[in-house]
C-alpha cells in the first residue's frame, strides 16, 4: 500500500492527472486552468506536462464551455470542465438542464455524454457575492444528471477519476473551504474498490445518526468528537447526492433511533427534505424524534463579514442533536 498526505485539491489534481494519463479521450476545460492552474490551482502544472490540446483555457463564457463539450462528448472525448466559481455556473445552466442531462435519453442511449462538470461549492472562504453558492439542489432534482460531493482528500483522489470514467453526466462539487485540509491518501487501492454512488459511515456511533456531505462533514465529525463521553453520533457522509445511497443511512437510523442532516445550502427543498421525507417512510417506528436539519438560512448567501452567522457550525450542529433528545 502507498499512501500520501495530501491537502484535498492536491489530491484533485493527482487524480486528474492520472485520469488524462489512462486516458489520452480526457480533456480538461475552464476558465484560467491553463497556464495559471486554476483559481485555486487545482490543475496546477496539468497544462505545462499535457498540452494546450489537453487543458484548455478556454473563454469566459460558461455556456461555451458546455456547449463545447457536449460537441466533444458526442464525438468520443470525456470533457472535465471547471466552473471557476459556484455562483458562475448558472450561465450554464441551460445548458445542463437541457442538452447534458437529456440526449443520452433522448437518444435512447445511442448518445452518451461523459462530461464532468466541477463546481468548487460553498461558503467559509471571507469570498464577494456569487463566490460562495450551494447549487447541489438545482442539479439533484434534474433528471439525467449525476451529482456527487468528496470531503475528504482520499475521496477527492478517487472519486473524481470513478466520475471522469463514467459514462454519465457527473456534477462534481468540491468543498471549497476544504482545499487547503490534508488526509492520507492510498493511490494503489482499485479505484473501484469503493463505488462513486455510495454513502460511507466516517464515524461509528449508537446515539444519533448525523448524515452531511462535503464541506459539512468535517463539521459534523468535529461535533462527534466534541461530545466523545457524553454522546456517541454516527457520521454518514451522503458522498452522492444524485442518486442517493440511503441503506446505510436507514440502517444507521434504526438503531440510533435519532436523525440530524445538515448542509449548508438553505432548507428549503434541500437535500435535508428528501432525506428527511426517504427516512420517515423507511424508518417510521424506529424513530425516537423527529428528522431535524440543520442548515443555511432561507436567504441569499450573505457578505463574508456575517457568514460565520449564516453558515452552519459546530454549535447549531450539537444543538440540533441536543433537540432530538428532548422529544
Amino acid at each position: 500500500m502507498m499512501t500520501e498526505n495530501l491537502t484535498l485539491g492536491k489530491a484533485l489534481n493527482a487524480g486528474l492527472r492520472r485520469a488524462l494519463e489512462c486516458d489520452d479521450k480526457v480533456l480538461i476545460m475552464g476558465e484560467d486552468v491553463g497556464k495559471l492552474g486554476g483559481v485555486f490551482r487545482i490543475t496546477d502544472g496539468l497544462q505545462k506536462d499535457f498540452g494546450e490540446e489537453r487543458v484548455i483555457d478556454t473563454p469566459l463564457a460558461e455556456s461555451g464551455i458546455i456547449g463545447t463539450a457536449v460537441g466533444l462528448a458526442i464525438r468520443g472525448y470525456r470533457p472535465v470542465c471547471e466552473i471557476q466559481f459556484d455562483g458562475f455556473v448558472y450561465p450554464a445552466y441551460d445548458q445542463i438542464v437541457s442538452q447534458v442531462a437529456k440526449m443520452h435519453y433522448r437518444s435512447r442511449g445511442k448518445v452518451k455524454m461523459p462530461i464532468v462538470i466541477r463546481i468548487p461549492f460553498g461558503g467559509g472562504i471571507g469570498a464577494v457575492e456569487h463566490h460562495s453558492e450551494s447549487p447541489e439542489a438545482y442539479f439533484a432534482h434534474t433528471a439525467g444528471l449525476k451529482v456527487v460531493s468528496c470531503a475528504s482528500p482520499a475521496d477527492a483522489y478517487w472519486m473524481i477519476q470513478q466520475a471522469i470514467a463514467s459514462d454519465d453526466p457527473i456534477v462534481f462539487l468540491e468543498p471549497k473551504r476544504r482545499y487547503w485540509e490534508k488526509g492520507e491518501v492510498d493511490t494503489d487501492r482499485p479505484a473501484a474498490s469503493f463505488p462513486l454512488h455510495a454513502a460511507r459511515v466516517v464515524r461509528p456511533g449508537t446515539d444519533c445518526t448525523v448524515v452531511a456531505y462535503g464541506p459539512m462533514v468535517r463539521t459534523a465529525l468535529d461535533a462527534a468528537t466534541a461530545v466523545e463521553g457524553e454522546r456517541s453520533l454516527e457520521v454518514i457522509d451522503l458522498r452522492s447526492l444524485s442518486p442517493l445511497d440511503l441503506e446505510p443511512v436507514y440502517e444507521s437510523v434504526r438503531r440510533t433511533g435519532r436523525l440530524v442532516v445538515v448542509h449548508e445550502a438553505p432548507s428549503n427543498l434541500g437535500l435535508g427534505a428528501e432525506v428527511a421525507a426517504r427516512v420517515t417512510e423507511r424508518c417510521f417506528y424506529s424513530l425516537e424524534a423527529p428528522v431535524l436539519r440543520v442548515t443555511g438560512f432561507d436567504t441569499p448567501y450573505p457578505a463574508a463579514r456575517v457568514e460565520d452567522e449564516y453558515l452552519p457550525d459546530l454549535d447549531r450542529v450539537l444543538d440540533g442533536v441536543d433537540r432530538t433528545f428532548g422529544w
